[in-house]
């Protein structure tokens, strides 16, 4: 059985929207949302810090010297992180600012802010939202990201990302975004689906007009 079949009835059910949305999910084709169940919130925290405003070979790259920093390791524990030298993070290619969320997100898990995946996996979406944004420099963005991608959430729409509005707008020929209150009222329609709907918002061709006409 294909892992990406689990899909088919989120496809089903956006390609049912409008024939926008048909047209889209036919354009792009199955849906190959890939998330990393194995890690824990405090990781994908690091990482999507790490990968704000970046190219995913760029954070890729970050994240390898990062490790490199720590041998022997998958990946380096909250403690490590916090005792880590300055400049040393920062020849990996961390900012001043993403330094400093990163040890801030360390600190967070040896306190229980950032929760372990035991028991994250029972906590509903805003309550982690909540929790966690208390953290300087981590906003809603970042822990939707690890809702999407380490705890496999399935409605889950990050209206602030400028490529999910982006995607929306061209989807639907607007002159601009909407805003991301409006995007998530109108993306009601869309669940409990909305993280498939980001995966194609995030797929579709950007040029002036709709190109699926």
């Amino acid at each position: 059985m294909n892992s990406f079949s689990r899909y088919d009835n989120s496809m089903a059910f956006l390609a049912k929207v409008d024939d926008d949305w048909a047209g889209l999910i036919e354009l792009v084709g199955p849906c190959r949302h890939d998330p990393k169940a194995a890690r824990e919130p405090y990781e994908a925290l690091v990482r999507a810090i790490a990968y704000q405003q970046l190219t995913a070979k760029a954070g890729d790259a970050i994240i390898g010297r990062l490790k490199a920093l720590f041998e022997d390791r998958d990946f380096p524990r909250p403690e490590e992180l916090i005792a880590a030298d300055f400049d040393a993070m920062r020849a990996c290619g961390f900012s001043a600012s993403k330094i400093a969320t990163i040890k801030a997100i360390a600190e967070g898990a040896l306190t229980g802010i950032v929760p372990s995946r035991e028991d994250a996996v029972v906590m509903d979406d805003e309550t982690l939202i909540k929790q966690m944004i208390i953290i300087k420099g981590v906003g809603r963005w970042t822990v939707e990201m690890l809702l999407m991608y380490s705890l496999e959430r399935m409605d889950v729409l990050p209206v602030d990302d400028f490529g999910v509005r982006e995607g929306y707008r061209a989807l639907k020929s607007l002159a601009e975004q909407p805003k991301p209150k409006e995007l998530r009222k109108i993306s009601e329609a869309w669940s409990p689906h909305r993280t498939v709907a980001a995966w194609y918002l995030w797929r579709m061709p950007r040029e002036r007009g709709n190109v699926l006409k």
